[in-house]
């Protein structure tokens, strides 16, 4: 019996908090996908692809940060949920896509720091707007700096960057 308390417990516990995305961060999430597409009945599908092609991406995908939205038979889009570091913490942010995987909107979601959280104004994410998976983004290029928030700059950029690399590796494999 003793045996079975504690792997009941962490059963219990994974069953609690769950695998997926934060339930205040999906609440946000739906909001955003909402706001973007001008909807309210449709789906997130997981997006998976192999392990062997997940080892060569940038930004590794899973069930639990890269959705399909489906409305109805229908792809409006794509969604991916993730977290940047900045100083001393993550924040969490969502890139949206239209069916042509080219981005339509990118939100911080929530931001865990004094300094930095003006990363989140929809001026500055404004400039991912209308990106491709063929596109680079840098901070020290394209990207406008923000004075007092450049380590939240760099991550948020250098982490577009990434996904933007892994939805071009991802067509090209005809993965989307």
């Amino acid at each position: 019996m003793k045996i079975v308390k504690p792997f009941a417990t962490l059963f219990v516990l994974l069953l609690f908090f769950g695998f997926g995305i934060p339930k205040g961060v999906h609440k946000r999430v739906i909001k955003e996908v909402e706001k973007t597409f001008e909807v309210s009945d449709f789906s997130l599908t997981p997006v998976t692809v192999t392990q062997e092609i997940n080892e060569a991406l940038p930004t590794k995908i899973s069930g639990d940060n890269f959705y399909k939205i489906d409305l109805q038979d229908s792809i409006l889009g794509y969604a991916f949920v993730d977290q940047a570091p900045s100083k001393t913490a993550k924040f969490d942010y969502l890139v949206v896509f239209d069916g042509d995987l080219k981005v339509l909107n990118s939100k911080v979601l929530i931001y865990r720091e004094e300094y930095g959280g003006e990363i989140g104004s929809k001026r500055w994410l404004k400039q991912f707007v209308g990106k491709t998976g063929g596109d680079r983004v840098s901070d020290e290029t394209n990207i406008d700096a923000i004075s007092g928030a450049t380590i939240s700059v760099r991550s948020m950029t250098k982490s577009m960057d990434n996904l933007l690399q892994t939805i071009g590796i991802l067509q090209e494999k005809e993965q989307l």
